[in-house]
C-alpha cells in the first residue's frame, strides 16, 4: 500500500468519524504504537513512529519505529531477525496512537532482552508495597 500524504487534521468530527487517515504526533514528532501478535493477541512491545516510520510501515507491510534512544528510524528485526509482518493496523478516536496486529518472524522474541514480549513482569501490590515478578522468560 502506498501513500503519499495523510489526511489534514480538521474538525472533531471528521477526525473521530471521518474515513481520512490524519494522525497527530507529539511535539517530538512521533505517534505512540502498541504492537500485539495476531495469533496470542499478547503484547509485544510499545515503542513509537515518527511520519517516517509510519509511511514505511503502510508502504511495507513491515513494522518500523523510531528509536528514542538512538534517535534512529529502525525496520524491526534487521538485527535481530525479528521482523514484524503487519496483519492489521488501527488507530484510536482522535488519531494519536496506533495498534499493529502482527505476525513475529524469527523465534518470536520481540523484546531486546530476548523475551518473546517486552511484558515480561507482572506488578504486584503487596503489603510492603509493589514489585515486580517475573511472567515470561
Amino acid at each position: 500500500m502506498t501513500t503519499n500524504s495523510f489526511a489534514p487534521r480538521r474538525d472533531k468530527h471528521s477526525i473521530e468519524e471521518g474515513q481520512g487517515f490524519a494522525p497527530k504526533f507529539d511535539r517530538d514528532g512521533l505517534i505512540v504504537c502498541v504492537t500485539t501478535e495476531h495469533r496470542t493477541g499478547d503484547i509485544l512491545m510499545v515503542a513509537y513512529m515518527n511520519e517516517e516510520a509510519l509511511r514505511l510501515t503502510l508502504e511495507t507491510g513491515v513494522a518500523h519505529y523510531w528509536s528514542r534512544s538512538r534517535q534512529e528510524l529502525w525496520r524491526k528485526g534487521d538485527t535481530s531477525g525479528q521482523v514484524q509482518k503487519v496483519i492489521e493496523m488501527r488507530t484510536d478516536c482522535d488519531q494519536d496512537a496506533i495498534g499493529l496486529t502482527v505476525e513475529a518472524g524469527g523465534d518470536g522474541k520481540a523484546c531486546h532482552t530476548g523475551r518473546r514480549s517486552c511484558f515480561y513482569r507482572k506488578i504486584v501490590v503487596g503489603t510492603d508495597g509493589p514489585h515486580l515478578v517475573l511472567t515470561d522468560s
